[in-house]
């Protein structure tokens, strides 16, 4: 299923799940986001006295107890309890019953999961505990644990899933490049059913000290939380950390008709590039993003006329803003500007790998809610931001095909294509 790769088995999503800084559960996160809530707060996990930023976009409705033991979580990331929530209401959802299977039935069940910074924060702690020679706080598993591949397999282990079990980690576009991977397994015969989305959870004192030191969080709305994260609007000052876990079930089409599943939308694009430009930025000419977006419209086979919605990447700093809406332009030519867009992180902040993910929702919210969430804090656009953003405010509107673009560190660049079936 990459760029332009003819797929064939169609492949759909069936269940799906969230924990997220709006709320936990797919019916929260969707109310929220076309109420234009925000999800950004004072730090609250610890002290951010003596930080110049002290807000984020943190999950506070989450119960981690019914997920893991508190013996168990002294052993694992924070995105292990978050992802094992969002995948048990995505299971549910999909109706499936994993403990009814047989052997080969769960040989057939993969997870792939995009995560940017995976095992990050629980490093961060246990090393602490080494540095200070606290070894007995430390955990016997921090090694294992602070690998990125030990999250989807903490999936397979808890439901017995004995399909491959991959972790994608492409800096912002881990997660789009994960459910397209998850896909193509199934396109291609490999497994019938994939456990994909996307979880991160960024926030610790180090890591954000290190965001910090980029000069790319902003630091000027401490005080007024709920204002910081600003996609497109001329005043928009840097990102806004966040967290949470999307998690999808996908499988092939027949299949879950012969089921009769809940069929949210099916998979029909994906196109990835890289500027091979530098570290961190993006090249001014925005044309390697918008290469990425035409080829998941080519692999789609949709012009650009066909998408009635686009969730953007919208990161809320001068330079992604302006060369994202740059890039839209390039790829969708005159209907870039009848095209409605939101960027979701005005809501959610940051999450990093799991971006692409929270997109995806997004965009279902927009096409089973008829409802466009907005792009919040856009009282003044950018001159150089002037599409459709659907300013603050939700609209009602029928979405049958959308677009989600993501962009990353390292160039990297990704977009998927869902229609509503």
């Amino acid at each position: 299923m990459l760029n332009g790769f003819k797929r064939p088995r169609r492949v759909v999503i069936t269940g799906f799940g969230c924990v997220t800084p709006l709320g936990t559960g797919r019916e929260k996160f969707w109310r929220a986001l076309c109420e234009g809530a925000s999800g950004v707060r004072r730090i609250e996990r610890f002290d951010v006295s003596d930080s110049p930023v002290k807000i984020a976009a943190e999950v506070i409705d989450f119960d981690a107890d019914e997920e893991l033991s508190v013996k168990d979580r002294r052993h694992v990331a924070r995105t292990v309890p978050l992802a094992l929530r969002a995948a048990r209401e995505a299971i549910g959802d999909a109706k499936l019953a994993p403990e009814d299977m047989t052997i080969e039935e769960r040989r057939a069940v993969g997870v792939v999961l995009g995560t940017g910074g995976g095992g990050l924060s629980f490093t961060e702690e246990q090393y602490g505990h080494f540095y200070r020679h606290e070894y007995a706080r430390a955990s016997v598993y921090t090694i294992p644990a602070s690998t990125h591949g030990g999250l989807s397999s903490e999936l397979s282990m808890r439901w017995n899933l004995r399909g491959l079990s991959h972790i994608v980690s492409t800096g912002c576009t881990s997660s789009t490049d994960a459910i397209a991977y998850a896909a193509e397994h199934i396109a291609l015969g490999r497994q019938n059913v994939m456990l994909t989305g996307g979880v991160d959870a960024p926030l610790a004192p180090g890591i954000l000290a290190g965001f910090n030191h980029m000069t790319v969080l902003t630091d000027v709305w401490n005080d007024e939380p709920a204002r910081a994260s600003r996609p497109f609007s001329r005043d928009r000052s840097g990102i806004v950390l966040g967290e949470g876990a999307w998690i999808y079930v996908l499988e092939e089409y027949e299949a879950a008709m012969r089921r009769k599943a809940n069929v949210y939308a099916e998979i029909t694009g994906y196109g990835a590039t890289c500027d091979a430009y530098h570290r961190v930025r993006l090249e001014d000419t925005g044309e390697e993003p918008a290469r990425a977006m035409t080829l998941a419209l080519k692999d789609a086979g949709r012009a650009p006329d066909e998408i009635d919605y686009i969730n953007l990447h919208g990161t809320s700093t001068q330079l992604n803003d302006r060369i994202e809406t740059q890039a839209v332009k390039l790829a969708f030519g005159e209907s870039a500007r009848r095209i409605p867009m939101s960027g979701t992180k005005s809501q959610i902040g940051h999450p990093q790998g799991a971006s692409g993910a929270a997109g995806i929702a997004a965009a279902l919210c927009a096409m089973h809610t008829n409802t466009l969430p907005p792009t919040i804090n856009l009282d003044e656009p950018d001159p150089t931001c002037d599409l459709d953003y659907v300013p603050n405010v939700a609209r009602e509107a029928t979405v049958k095909i959308a677009l989600c673009n993501c962009i990353g560190f390292g160039s990297k660049n990704s977009a998927l294509v869902i229609e509503k079936l």
